[in-house]
């Protein structure tokens, strides 16, 4: 990108050639120097590390029934232990080959939690197994500060509150999961919204937090309105009042609290996004064209903070809700009123405007953060 930038300078006359020159060479070896890997070393790390944890698997598993209850136990604890100093030992001279297998031996961890309640026939649930899981990932983060831990204990701790919401709600017989689908959705928005603006630099567990909630908006904001969506009657009728309340108790407060740590004053853009995951809510009653309306709001809304916080991930990601949304919009309300090669040439015009229009406008959304500032 620094070349372009350099060659772009230079063509506007405010840069000299040896000036231009001086910035190239000052920039390659503050590259050097830092020691970010490359893909290929990444790539090679990560395939490495899965390999890795298959193998232990593998190996557990084709010596499981020679075992003894107390054997099997000892052999797990000894797995996890033996990939946590093998980071450990590691780290100080490759510290990404420590943090991968700090990594396998997280992932470890809930194997032994959870196969040691299988061995001995614990009477507990599989909800602590969780809470246990991520208070090993939360307590990783703790001691390391690296992204893998971080990722674990970002995916295990809303996973364990579902659990929990899921394991308590069983006894109500069948009703919809408008809690926790809500609460996840406005957790995606914190997480996405972790990083304050990524030209200015965010920490590697911040990225993560972004990456997380970028993958899971969309599959979420459509999980959440065809659940809702599809409910007639609205069943949360069927729990108690107290079971209600701590439930949105818990499926707002959280997200909003962790914008709050992540962001301080800025984490009023998770507030706004609580408000529009709430009106998704209420429209779960009323069914209809104001769904779509809905969603193609929540992708501007996106697409709006990356604007406001220079994040290309967010311009990117609320460009392309916005054409899902579209997208459903037809196939739902529209194709289904015109003959099929009408719909069809009526609905591949429609997109491929749709997605000409959407790109120049990416552009220029893109264009706007990267200009200096005055």
């Amino acid at each position: 990108m620094i070349d372009d930038q350099l060659a772009r300078w230079r063509a506007a006359g405010l840069l000299d050639d040896a000036t231009a020159e001086r910035i190239q060479s000052f920039e390659a070896a503050r590259n050097a120097a830092s020691g970010r890997l490359r893909w290929p070393v990444v790539l090679a790390l990560a395939a490495g590390g899965l390999m890795l944890a298959a193998g232990a698997l593998l190996f557990v598993a084709a010596h499981w029934t020679e075992l003894s209850p107390a054997g099997r136990l000892l052999l797990l604890a000894g797995t996890v232990a033996v990939f946590h100093l093998g980071g450990a030992s590691t780290a100080p001279r490759f510290a990404a080959l420590g943090s991968t297998l700090h990594a396998v031996g997280t992932a470890a961890l809930g194997g032994l939690i959870f196969l040691a309640g299988q061995t001995f026939h614990l009477e507990t649930s599989w909800p602590q197994g969780f809470l246990l899981w991520a208070t090993g990932a939360w307590a990783g983060w703790l001691l390391l500060r690296d992204w893998p831990q971080a990722l674990y204990a970002a995916l295990l701790t809303p996973i364990w509150l579902v659990a929990e919401w899921a394991d308590r709600a069983e006894g109500y017989g069948h009703i919809v999961p408008a809690v926790p689908l809500a609460g996840l959705l406005l957790l995606a928005l914190a997480y996405l919204h972790a990083p304050l603006q990524e030209r200015a630099g965010s920490s590697a567990a911040r990225t993560t937090l972004a990456v997380i909630g970028a993958v899971a908006l969309l599959p979420l904001a459509i999980a959440f309105r065809l659940v809702l969506g599809e409910s007639v009657p609205w069943n949360q009728e069927a729990t108690s009042a107290a079971f209600r309340a701590a439930g949105w108790t818990v499926a707002a407060g959280l997200p909003l609290l962790l914008a709050w740590l992540l962001r301080g004053k800025a984490a009023w853009l998770t507030a706004v996004g609580a408000l529009w995951v709430l009106a998704g809510v209420l429209l779960g009653r009323h069914p209809g064209a104001t769904v779509f309306l809905w969603g193609g709001l929540g992708a501007a809304g996106v697409a709006a903070s990356g604007v406001l916080e220079g994040s290309r991930l967010r311009i990117n990601l609320g460009l392309a809700g916005f054409a899902l949304t579209v997208l459903l919009f037809y196939f739902s309300s529209v194709m289904d009123r015109l003959g099929r090669s009408a719909s069809l040439l009526a609905g591949g015009a429609l997109f491929l405007g749709i997605g000409w229009g959407l790109e120049r406008l990416r552009r220029r959304l893109v264009a706007r953060i990267e200009e200096p500032a005055p």
